[in-house]
C-alpha cells in the first residue's frame, strides 16, 4: 500500500489528505445531526403537559436538556410567549434562521472535496503521461519499460485514488442534505405546533395583540 502512494506521487499525497479531512467532515456531520433530530412527538407531547399545568419552567428546562434545533424553536417561543403574536412570530422565524447554518456548517467544503478530488486524480493523470513522454523522449530511439512503468503507475494511481474519495464524499454530501431537509421540516412543525398551542390554548390569548 505505502508503495502505490509513493508511486502516485505528491498528487496522491494530497488526494489522500483531502478523502481524510472529508471524511472527518462526514463523520462529525452525521453525528451532529443524529443528535439533532429528535422524537418531535414525544417532545411536544411533555412540553404541552407541563404547559397545560403552568410548568412553565419545567418546560423551559426540558427544552435546556433536549438538543437539537426544534428544542431551541421551541425554547424561543416560550420565552416570548408573553409577547404579541406579530413578536413571537418574528423570534421564531429568527431563531430558525440562525440554525440553519449551524446544521449545514462544512457541508459547502465536503462538497468542494467531492469535486476537487477526481480533478486532482485527473491532474495525476496528466502529469504521469507527461513523465512517461519525458522517459520516451530521454530514452529514445530505444525505451526500456521500466523506464515508462513509473509514469504510468503514477497515472493510474491518482486516478483511481481521485475516484474512491471523490465519489464517497458526493455521496456523503447528498446524504447529510437529506438529513439537514428533514431536520428542517421538524423544525417547520414544530414550530407551528407550539404556535398554535400558544395562542390557543386557555393562556394563549395573551398574545394576541
Amino acid at each position: 500500500m505505502l508503495h502505490w502512494i509513493h508511486s502516485g506521487g505528491a498528487i496522491m499525497w494530497l488526494i489522500l489528505a483531502g478523502g481524510l479531512i472529508a471524511l472527518i467532515i462526514f463523520l462529525e456531520r452525521l453525528f451532529h445531526l443524529h443528535r439533532a433530530q429528535i422524537k418531535t412527538d414525544d417532545f411536544l407531547n411533555g412540553i404541552s403537559t407541563n404547559l397545560t399545568r403552568g410548568n412553565d419552567l419545567e418546560a423551559i428546562s426540558i427544552c435546556d436538556k433536549t438538543p437539537g434545533p426544534a428544542a431551541h424553536l421551541v425554547r424561543t417561543a416560550l420565552l416570548h410567549s408573553n409577547d404579541p403574536k406579530d413578536d413571537l412570530l418574528k423570534a421564531i422565524r429568527q431563531a430558525g434562521i440562525r440554525e440553519i447554518p449551524r446544521l449545514e456548517r462544512h457541508t459547502n467544503l465536503l462538497i468542494t472535496l467531492a469535486q476537487i478530488l477526481p480533478l486532482l486524480g485527473l491532474l495525476g493523470t496528466v502529469l504521469g503521461l507527461l513523465q512517461m513522454l519525458v522517459a520516451l523522449q530521454a530514452g529514445s530511439p530505444l525505451v526500456e519499460i521500466g523506464a515508462l512503468a513509473g509514469g504510468l503507475w503514477s497515472a493510474l494511481l491518482t486516478t483511481a485514488a481521485g475516484l474512491i474519495t471523490g465519489i464517497p464524499a458526493y455521496a456523503g454530501y447528498h446524504f447529510l442534505i437529506s438529513r439537514i431537509e428533514s431536520i428542517a421540516l421538524d423544525m417547520e412543525q414544530t414550530a407551528e405546533t407550539i404556535i398554535h398551542f400558544l395562542t390557543h390554548s386557555a393562556g394563549g390569548t395573551r398574545n394576541e395583540p
